[in-house]
């Protein structure tokens, strides 16, 4: 079924970036509709929520103090509960300092403090972005290698990750890969020095240890929020948004704003074979930035990568924050298929579909690094995220859900169980109501993307990142 893309009329959505201080369990909350039997997991998201520290509003959304929202489903019922992730970041904001440096806020250190983060940095452990499971254990995620592990029930804080090798560097990835066949966790990092590297690795389950898989060197390293894979290879979107890595040492800034566009370096996409570490080759095309990858996968000697794509980094200027939110609109962004000649270093590009379109989606466990057809977004005519968005990658947008003064975040797409159909389940995507002044979850069914059911949140849940639904 398809349901045509509507307009809505806006309605204020600042609320989204008020702080949400208040932690809370609810064993059971108001829903209207009909949750699926099979629907027995839990919904798992972090997000940005607390925005001011010691009476100073944070300089960007990317910087907000972590916080845990958790929707389980048991027999047609859902509970909640929220908890703040209990790191040095956020224990030193409630005594009203920072700690650690942040993306877009500046940082409070001294020239010798500086000086010395080339050697032995200032991250922040402040991990508002993904959420992961490696084999039993769930740990929240940021860009620095300091990943959180908790309580995927209770939502308490187990504490840092610690990683007993060498291979990372001071820059990650809060979007790795899966590894089907070793069961291990595949990301990037960036390692600053006079001799920069990208360093590609697996972590498998079960072990603090990292298994090296690349190393390749790099004088200015681009800013890459994600990666790809496919199943053969792994792909570096190097966009012309580079670092000086001693500029991070001496600038004083936070950390993005050492950061420079260089259109004029196009963008280059780095292709790693994941058997062998040895590199595929480099293809270069012209110049964009993107935060997410949507997808890779082969077609013979041809690489297909799925993207969304800014024709430069103005959304990160967009997203800086004053007392009501983001300082900026959100600039045009486009569902873009890159397509690699792997021999003939051809790299051809076209749109997917129309509107904008971010965080995006898929039925990962069976089709990520392999041909899909469907992918599922947040989007908007030009304002704020308002609606929901089904994509056939063939046709183009297909269905979308809004609702007068709503603004839902990431739409998570889960499984039915023994379904083939690859959109035979539901999306859960969480909600500001502006109009309540609350949140609610919502349930679709993916395929005709109707409302199945609703929770209601007993409070406002700030606009976050990403989540994921665990079984």
């Amino acid at each position: 079924m398809t349901t045509a893309l509507s307009q809505v009329t806006t309605i204020d959505p600042r609320l989204g970036f008020q702080s949400q201080e208040e932690e809370m369990a609810v064993d059971r909350l108001p829903v209207t509709g009909s949750l699926p039997d099979w629907l027995t997991g839990a919904l798992v998201r972090v997000t940005p929520a607390k925005l001011e520290v010691g009476g100073e509003r944070l300089g960007h959304w990317f910087d907000g103090l972590a916080t845990l929202n958790r929707f389980a489903f048991t027999e047609g019922e859902v509970s909640y509960r929220s908890r703040f992730l209990d790191t040095r970041a956020y224990r030193a904001a409630r005594e009203g300092r920072r700690a650690g440096a942040g993306f877009g806020t500046d940082p409070c250190r001294s020239i010798f403090q500086r000086v010395q983060s080339v050697f032995s940095p200032d991250l922040t452990d402040n991990a508002n972005v993904n959420l992961v499971r490696i084999g039993q254990r769930h740990i929240a995620m940021t860009e620095t290698p300091l990943p959180i592990e908790f309580d995927s029930e209770t939502l308490a804080t187990r504490g840092p990750l610690e990683f007993e090798d060498r291979t990372g560097g001071q820059i990650t990835t809060a979007h790795p890969h899966y590894d089907r066949e070793r069961n291990e966790m595949v990301n990037y990092s960036a390692k600053l020095s006079r001799k920069s590297e990208y360093r590609l690795w697996g972590l498998p389950a079960g072990s603090n240890s990292r298994r090296q898989i690349a190393s390749l060197p790099v004088d200015e390293p681009a800013y890459m929020h994600a990666f790809g894979m496919s199943e053969r290879y792994l792909i570096l979107a190097e966009y012309p948004l580079r670092v000086n890595p001693l500029r991070l040492a001496f600038s004083g800034k936070a950390f993005i704003k050492n950061y420079r566009w260089k259109p004029e370096l196009g963008t280059r996409f780095t292709v790693i074979d994941r058997a062998t570490g040895s590199l595929r080759g480099r293809y270069e095309t012209d110049a964009f930035f993107s935060f997410h990858h949507v997808n890779a996968f082969e077609r013979g000697q041809q690489l297909v990568v799925d993207l969304l794509a800014y024709e430069d980094p103005s959304i990160i200027d967009a997203l800086y924050l004053d007392e009501d939110g983001p300082v900026g609109t959100l600039p045009p962004v486009e569902l873009r298929r890159y397509t690699i000649g792997l021999d003939s270093g051809r790299v051809d590009s076209e749109p997917l579909a129309e509107g904008n379109l971010e965080l995006p989606r898929i039925d990962y466990g069976r089709r990520n690094t392999r041909d899909y057809t469907y992918a599922y977004f947040a989007g908007s005519d030009g304002g704020w995220l308002d609606r929901l968005v089904k994509v056939d990658t063939g046709r183009g947008a297909v269905a979308s859900w809004s609702e007068d003064g709503c603004y839902p975040g990431e739409p998570i797409f889960v499984r039915r169980p023994g379904a083939d159909g690859e959109d035979s389940g539901v999306i859960l995507s969480v909600v500001l109501d502006a109009r309540s002044e609350r949140s609610f979850l919502l349930v679709l069914d993916a395929e005709g993307f109707q409302e199945l059911a609703r929770a209601e949140a007993p409070h406002h849940i700030p606009f976050g990142f990403h989540g994921q639904y665990l079984p």
